[in-house]
């Protein structure tokens, strides 16, 4: 196996951002990243530079649904259909990569490609995501892809499948004194 499952999970700040620095270090050892992001709407200032970085694909939708807790059913199943789509171009994507990488490393133990699957856990959790899709293609994915997921309460039969558990404890925010997220810290 080359390719291990990463959840960063938590209620504290960086889970997102640990995510991007692991895509930056991949990026930079001449890995392929697929950075996918779920829950936001593609205006999150680290996109900008990921962007601009070689070898690293970003995908997200424009459509923002809102915090999880506001929706609508009718509009938890329409994030379903479009997150669903996401994941499944997000997938066909690694594939081709796989496909055109002619990646030869000096040890076996190195990863073909790196999937970032950012905010994944609400979208799976409030079901605005296909579950099986997900889960299946998790157990089934190629030995070369090393996965990546953020964000809070992973499920149990995410965690099982994982070889790197972070949780991020938030012992202090400014949030709780008043001030709102800020462009180029929180997002």
């Amino acid at each position: 196996m080359s390719g291990y499952i990463h959840i960063y999970c938590g209620d504290g700040k960086g889970k997102t951002t640990a995510a991007v620095g692991l895509s930056v270090r991949c990026a930079g050892a001449g890995i392929p990243v697929v950075f996918t992001q779920f829950m936001k709407d593609g205006t999150s200032s680290e996109l900008s530079i990921l962007r601009q970085l070689p070898g690293v694909h970003v995908l997200c939708v424009e459509e923002h649904f809102g915090f999880t807790w506001t929706l609508t059913e009718e509009q938890k199943k329409r994030a379903n259909i479009v997150y669903t789509e996401l994941f499944l171009r997000a997938a066909k994507l690694l594939d081709q990569i796989i496909q055109n990488e002619n990646i030869e490393y000096k040890k076996s133990n190195h990863p073909k490609v790196l999937f970032v699957l950012d905010e994944i856990m609400a979208a799976y959790n409030y079901h605005m995501i296909d579950q099986n899709i997900v889960l299946q293609w998790i157990k089934q994915r190629k030995n070369e892809i090393e996965v990546v997921m953020t964000g809070r309460e992973p499920k149990d039969e995410l965690l099982r499948l994982a070889d790197y558990i972070t949780e991020m404890k938030k012992r202090a925010h400014v949030y709780e004194q008043g001030v709102n997220a800020r462009q180029g810290i929180e997002w």
